[in-house]
């Protein structure tokens, strides 16, 4: 098996691109970055040079994921999102040394037009609200919103909103799964 890229895109030499990936209309892949298995890359997509995408990573119309961005398995990424890499841009100023790393968990979505400053980790299967501004790390199972973004929550991995009782234990309505929340950590009971 292999990747299927629309005529439109243009795939640098020297990407790794999994089996099963689809890249489509007008994408530009960067020599050096990393693509899992079975991704969907929606048009209009910028993958810069370092990049790393895990299995099965979503990325929506109008995204750019920068260098120093790393998305593990499973992550989806909405339409426009926007990631940075450098902290006080200035058009004179070169900072390529000074990028700033990201990383999204696994399992984690982020919404339609939200922001993520550069810098931050994403937990794993946590929710960004569409529109929201990540300036510092996102707990897993968390979900944010707002400019800046403030926690509000916990979601499943299924992505439903938990709601903890006076045990301090919740039930994805989908999954079943039972959720634990203690001392402000949300894990999945055992």
């Amino acid at each position: 098996m292999e990747f299927f890229a629309h005529e439109s895109s243009y795939i640098d030499e020297g990407c790794i691109i999994g089996d099963g990936t689809k890249i489509w209309h007008f994408s530009h892949i960067m020599t050096g970055c990393s693509i899992g298995k079975n991704c969907n890359i929606g048009q209009n997509v910028v993958i810069s040079p370092g990049v790393v995408l895990g299995d099965n990573v979503k990325i929506q119309n109008n995204v750019s994921v920068y260098t120093g961005v790393t998305c593990d398995d499973d992550v989806f990424l909405g339409p426009s999102c926007v990631f940075t890499n450098v902290i006080n841009p200035r058009s004179a100023v070169n900072r390529k040394s000074e990028y700033l790393k990201t990383r999204v968990g696994k399992g984690a979505s982020i919404g339609a037009n939200a922001t993520i400053v550069c810098g931050h980790n994403i937990g794993q299967y946590a929710f960004i609200g569409a529109g929201a501004v990540v300036t510092k790390d996102v707990p897993d199972f968390a979900l944010v919103i707002g400019n800046p973004a403030r926690q509000t929550g916990w979601m499943s991995r299924y992505g439903h909103r938990l709601h903890f009782d006076n045990n301090h234990s919740a039930i994805c309505p989908e999954s079943r799964e039972v959720y634990i929340l203690k001392e402000g950590v949300v894990s999945l009971k055992e």
